[in-house]
């Protein structure tokens, strides 16, 4: 029950904080430098998938190693662990392998998905453990 509620959680907390960055974020950062690569329109596809996947490791790594600690810093360390890695996976790679790729970008994004990873953890962990009381 715990890991449904945590995926759910953090399913929707983690989409709600995603999507607000990229459509305030998306004018300001990246179509400025990156217009000509990016799609008119978003693939919806990959993108359900990825929110579909995300909070997987979110849960794994992050929430129920703090249900089980009872430390909701945990929640928040291992949230933006993990977010930082993913992140930097990624924005590293495009950094190095696409031309339009800046370092400006690539510092950014890895920053932001540690930062609401980490939160997103955070607060879906502190949340299940005041309902479970």
């Amino acid at each position: 029950m715990n890991y449904a509620l945590a995926y759910v959680a953090s399913l929707l907390l983690f989409a709600a904080v995603d999507i607000t960055w990229l459509m305030t974020m998306g004018a300001r950062l990246y179509k400025q430098t990156l217009g000509d690569i990016l799609l008119p329109t978003v693939n919806i596809a990959p993108a359900i998938a990825f929110y579909a996947i995300y909070p997987v490791a979110l849960v794994y790594f992050a929430i129920m190693p703090a249900l089980k600690s009872g430390s909701v810093a945990l929640a928040l360390f291992n949230g933006a662990l993990f977010g930082f890695v993913a992140y930097a996976t990624y924005e590293l790679t495009n950094f190095a392998t696409l031309r339009n790729w800046t370092l400006q970008i690539t510092v950014i994004d890895i920053v932001y998905g540690a930062v609401a990873s980490g939160l997103v953890s955070a607060v879906v962990a502190a949340a299940l453990m005041a309902w479970r009381g």
